[in-house]
């Protein structure tokens, strides 16, 4: 169901790595080579999220070495304005740096228990202030073990991004990633994470449309490396990744090269 419109995107989330100035020095370098890869194609967004301490710094690095096409993410946001919420960001704030943030992912709802609707809030937050969400729902191991995994993606998904104004459906983007495959290197199979994502589309297509569902990027995320990102790339439904560990190592370059070589110039 890929289609020529969905842009694919490698997002790199830095997690608790690198403060300002071993980023800087990391994003110079991987910046000298991801500039003339996204150049070679249109068919590609690489986004960097590190540490928002290190927003900035990174940021700055990206200026001396631009390109449209390799944006910065943030890895977490507040969903109110402004006010007392001692160590978080506005959504304004972020904006101001930033184009996209990554929402819910599964270690902000393990250690520090957010919520599906926590999640929705801030997706709301992110849209009413510009900014491209990028939304994670998984399955953690029991679940996976115990069959639920449909179950559990249904629920968060109704919960997760509900309700999102109409006119900025097709700017959510969806990383599946599931749980019992993160930092473990044990990564899904492309047949096995591409259903799934398969069954993220059919429900995000039963709550906006046949249309929305066509234009919503899904991406995969969980021991994403460049030895596997090609097969996951192949499979029409997977739109990119959300890479962890990899994103801090020289193979984030060759994860967003293979990617072009599978999604083409």
């Amino acid at each position: 169901m890929k289609t020529p419109a969905r842009t694919a995107i490698i997002a790199g989330n830095w997690k608790m790595n690198f403060g300002p100035l071993q980023a800087a020095t990391f994003a110079g370098e991987i910046l000298s080579d991801l500039v003339p890869l996204v150049e070679a194609s249109s068919h590609i967004i690489s986004i960097i999220c590190p540490p928002a301490i290190s927003l900035a710094a990174v940021q700055h690095a990206m200026r001396e070495q631009y390109h449209q096409r390799i944006e910065l993410g943030a890895q977490n946001m507040y969903f109110e304005e402004k006010g007392a919420f001692t160590g978080e960001l506005a959504p304004s704030m972020v904006s101001e740096l930033c184009t996209s943030v990554i929402l819910g992912h599964s270690e902000r709802r393990a250690y520090f228990g957010e919520s599906d609707e926590l999640v929705n809030k801030k997706t709301l937050a992110a849209l009413r202030h510009g900014l491209r969400p990028i939304v994670c729902i998984g399955e953690r191991p029991d679940q996976y073990d115990a069959g639920q995994t449909r179950e559990v993606i249904a629920s968060q998904s109704l919960h997760s991004f509900g309700r999102l104004p109409a006119e900025h459906v097709k700017e959510v983007v969806i990383a599946y990633e599931p749980i019992w495959a993160i930092g473990t290197g044990k990564a899904a199979t492309a047949e096995g994470a591409g259903e799934v994502i398969s069954y993220i589309r059919q429900l995000f297509g039963e709550m906006y449309g046949d249309e929305a569902a066509l234009a919503v990027r899904i991406l995969y995320g969980g021991s994403v490396t460049s030895d596997n990102i090609g097969e996951f790339m192949a499979h029409p439904d997977i739109d990119g990744a959300l890479v962890g560990g990899a994103s801090i190592k020289p193979d984030f370059v060759e994860i967003v090269r293979k990617t072009i070589e599978t999604v083409g110039m």
